[in-house]
């Protein structure tokens, strides 16, 4: 497909914003949907994007921001206790076309075929911050699981793409990545945030990525120096 309109769901977060970036550096025409208190966050883009105020799980928003977008970025946040990941994902799923591609951004604790293997430091992490997560009823890691069992199961064109832990600095150029965490390639678990963006975008037009979960770190991480093999 030629690539020529996108839809940013969660434009406005940190992620959101490095991902405008790139598609705008890749002549794309965009449109970002944002909470409407959060729209403000995005006026260094004044005149350059289209923004739909909205919650990202808002049906009608997601519908309207969708219509006609040859791909759509989605920021799969686990915020709150109602169902916001899972009912972002079903409205992107029900109402982007039928060819266009999908990309989805979480963490590597999502697992598509089981075969992810977890340090047991990382599976305590997960464990302990979706308790007190729903104690607080501030976050829910067990929704974001079941947005992508959705993504997973759809006849669409997706990518779910898995972030290691991110940080900010400049940009060190293109991911590399894995099918399973585990890997050795995978083992510095860190990524600069601007290139978890840059690799969002770019899976856009890489049909080898569809139907695919690909776990990245960091190019220049010393994992994926020593082990620069794509598994």
């Amino acid at each position: 497909m030629n690539m020529k309109k996108v839809c940013i769901v969660g434009a406005s977060g940190k992620l959101g914003q490095y991902m405008v970036q790139h598609a705008l550096d890749r002549g794309y025409e965009v449109v970002g949907v944002c909470r409407e208190r959060s729209v403000g966050k995005l006026d260094a883009f004044k005149g350059r994007i289209t923004v739909i105020p909205g919650a990202t799980n808002d049906r009608e928003a997601i519908k309207k921001a969708v219509a006609g977008c040859d791909g759509v970025l989605t920021v799969l946040v686990p915020w709150g206790v109602h169902q916001y990941s899972s009912g972002t994902a079903q409205a992107v799923l029900d109402h982007a076309r039928p060819d266009a591609r999908l990309i989805f951004s979480c963490g590597w604790h999502i697992t598509m075929d089981g075969q992810d293997v977890y340090s047991w430091t990382s599976r305590a992490v997960v464990k302990a911050f979706g308790w007190l997560g729903r104690l607080a009823r501030a976050v829910d890691i067990d929704d974001q699981v079941e947005a992508c069992r959705r993504v997973f199961a759809s006849d669409t064109l997706w990518t779910v793409v898995r972030g290691s832990d991110l940080e900010e600095g400049e940009s060190q150029g293109l991911p590399v990545w894995s099918r399973h965490v585990g890997d050795p390639i995978l083992e510095s678990n860190i990524t600069r945030r601007v290139d978890f963006a840059l690799f969002m975008v770019e899976a856009l037009e890489n049909d080898e990525l569809i139907h695919e979960a690909p776990a990245i770190v960091g190019c220049q991480a010393p994992s994926a120096l020593a082990n620069n093999t794509v598994s």
